[in-house]
This record gives structure tokens, C-alpha cells and sequence, in this order.
């Protein structure tokens, strides 16, 4: 399949789609923090993945290529004055950030005191400069080691970690402030 992508061949582009595309969305919308921004930025990714699809190196996993050019689209959506407007406007209660539990299904009021924890956790990080917030993502939710995201991000494997240490120390004192 990579192959065929590297040549644009349609089928090939359509089945790479159907293989990444929900890993992409859910990057890019753990990322912005909404449905409608990530449904745009994806849309874009993957207009950009077609433009630079010769440079799809086959013999690698795609995802930390994929999750780079998501990475990037968010930046450039962050910048315009869209993102700007619609984030003055947004509500962040308007729709689930983060899926899962972490209760055990039929004891509800450990689901109840999951659901606002993952709450909380999910305004925290909203709330979090998208510097910030984006180590947090590309780990902890999409899985990409800390050398990958140093290669996305263009700079050495201990200044990922440190970036990882630092945006989880912000997230921790975000909740403080919450659950005083």
C-alpha cells in the first residue's frame, strides 16, 4: 500500500486514508480541543500527505510522519484568525475532548468521579498554551516516544523529554488551581 501512496495511486490513497484516518483525527482533535477545527485541519492533512506523498518513506511506520504533518496543520490553524475567533466563542464543555473511563463499567459512583476527573483533566489541558499541551498529546494520548516527537519537532531527543516534564508540571499546577 505504501508503495502505491508513494505513487498516488488512487486505490492505494484511499485505503492509506481508511487505515489513518482515525488516528489522525483523534491526534488533531486532542490537539485543537474540537470537532469542527479538526475536521478541517484532518481534511488538510491529508491534502498534504497527497502533496508530499513521494517523500513517504515505505519502510518506516507512517504515524510519526502522519502525526508531524498533523502537528504542523495544527500550528499553522492555531495562527489563523479562525482558530482565534472560534476559540473566543467556544464553550469547553460543548463536546468530550478526551474518549474512555477510568471507572470500572457498573459501579457508578467511581464512573461518576472518573467523569469529573477526566473532565477537569480535559479543561486543564485545554487550557494549556498549545506549546504546552502538545507533548502531553503526542504522548501520553497518540503514543509517539519521545524520540519521535523530537524528530516532528526538529530538536534533540532530551529537549522532547524536557519539553514532556515541563508541560506535565504545568498540567499538575492547572489542576491544583481547579481543586482549590
Amino acid at each position: 500500500m505504501l508503495e502505491g501512496v508513494r505513487r498516488r495511486e488512487p486505490r492505494a490513497l484511499e485505503a492509506f486514508f481508511e487505515a489513518y484516518f482515525d488516528r489522525v483525527f483523534g491526534l488533531v482533535y486532542r490537539l485543537l480541543g474540537h470537532r469542527a477545527g479538526a475536521e478541517d485541519v484532518t481534511q488538510e492533512v491529508f491534502y498534504k500527505v497527497h502533496r508530499a506523498a513521494e517523500r513517504l518513506d515505505i519502510e518506516r511506520d507512517p504515524m510519526p510522519w502522519l502525526a508531524a504533518i498533523a502537528h504542523n496543520a495544527c500550528r499553522d490553524y492555531w495562527r489563523s484568525s479562525a482558530y482565534r475567533l472560534g476559540r473566543r466563542s467556544a464553550s469547553l464543555e460543548a463536546e468530550p475532548m478526551l474518549q474512555g473511563t477510568l471507572a470500572a463499567p457498573g459501579d457508578p459512583e467511581r464512573e461518576a468521579l472518573a467523569a469529573e476527573r477526566e473532565r477537569l483533566v480535559r479543561q486543564a489541558l485545554l487550557e494549556l498554551p498549545e506549546e504546552v499541551r502538545s507533548p502531553i498529546v503526542l504522548h501520553d494520548y497518540q503514543g509517539l516516544s519521545h524520540e519521535e516527537i523530537a524528530g516532528m519537532l526538529g530538536i534533540r531527543h532530551d529537549a522532547a523529554r524536557k519539553r514532556y516534564s515541563r508541560a506535565l508540571a504545568a498540567l499538575a499546577t492547572r489542576l491544583r488551581e481547579k481543586m482549590e
